[in-house]
């Protein structure tokens, strides 16, 4: 990237929030922090009103706006992009609103550019939903779920807590939204439990802000409770296994569903490793399918549950057949 186009990457990333540290620009562009301060002094001899805060950062002055900016091609595409993973893995309030968004993107792009766009909806695809699981969400509530939890503001929820579908009716303290399985999830201090509960975001029936604000001091960040989640959850056992090449269709897409960490290309073989909090569970549902074309390399308990698990199955085998 030349200098000006960088200099005038740094304006618009300083109007994309009220202080921005020379740290950030820094590693965002890979320069150092002397090219840094060079590059903001001459942003201001050009007439930009940038000030700084020393200690915090820099800032652009109230009123100033850089004026419209045209978007490359593969900005223009990269949007459409998030524009497919916003359509499959948000709801409707998000879905609106980006919407909305990419219109107004689009509405400055050139012939060219929009052109692009067009033709490349048909070769972009998302699927996120395993199976059994309706591809859309039934509800609208992540946007204001955003503004509760940033406003601090109490959500009053009618959520199915369980499978079974039960009802209940809780008052909760937003501390943010986390993805994981498939489904958004609000991290929230469950007033009725008196404790920080998981509310998946599909399972709200309904929900209402309070307008209460609640004191958000003493309660954990969601970067503090996501680590206390792992904390928890040390117990988890490292399985390294080895699978023959090439992968069969199955194991490609299930992995994921069983606690996939890393794989190792061996040529004409596959380590893979994988973090379960269930072994058993873990050599029945995905190792024992596989046969011959897998081995377990460590740990070794989880070779002796596979053996169980086979001599179990002997011996059941062994018996004759029940007529019923």
């Amino acid at each position: 990237m030349n200098r000006i186009d960088r200099l005038t990457a740094i304006l618009i990333q300083l109007q994309t929030k009220r202080i921005v540290k020379a740290e950030e620009i820094s590693d965002r562009f890979e320069i150092s922090l002397r090219t840094v301060y060079r590059d903001v002094k001459a942003l201001m001899e050009a007439g930009v009103p940038i000030g700084s805060e020393a200690g915090k950062g820099y800032f652009i002055v109230d009123g100033f706006h850089l004026p419209p900016v045209m978007f490359t091609q593969d900005e223009a595409s990269a949007m459409l992009m998030a524009a497919k993973l916003v359509e499959r893995m948000t709801d409707k309030s998000v879905q609106k609103t980006f919407e909305a968004a990419l219109m107004k993107i689009k509405a400055v792009l050139h012939d060219t550019e929009k052109e692009h766009l067009e033709n490349l909806q048909s070769y972009i695809k998302v699927f996120n939903s395993p199976p059994g699981k309706p591809e859309e969400y039934p509800n609208d509530f992540i946007t204001g779920i955003q503004h509760a939890a940033v406003s601090k503001e109490v959500l009053h929820l009618k959520y199915y807590s369980n499978n079974q579908g039960e009802l209940t009716t809780r008052e909760v303290e937003p501390i943010g939204l986390f993805y994981y399985s498939f489904a958004w999830h609000l991290i929230a201090w469950c007033r009725l439990r008196n404790g920080y509960r998981d509310f998946r975001t599909d399972r709200i029936k309904e929900m209402k802000n309070t307008g209460a604000k609640f004191d958000a001091r003493n309660l954990l960040t969601l970067q503090e409770y996501l680590a206390s989640i792992r904390e928890a959850n040390h117990e988890m056992q490292q399985v390294v296994v080895l699978f023959d090449k090439p992968l069969d269709r199955y194991l490609a897409n299930a992995r994921y569903y069983y606690g996939y960490v890393s794989e190792e290309d061996l040529g004409t073989k596959i380590r893979m490793t994988f973090m379960t909090g269930n072994l058993c569970y873990f050599c029945r549902s995905l190792l024992l399918m596989q046969g011959k074309a897998v081995e377990v390399e460590s740990p070794e308990e989880a070779r002796k549950t596979i053996r169980d698990l086979i001599e179990e199955l002997y011996d059941h085998y062994l018996k004759p057949a029940q007529v019923i």
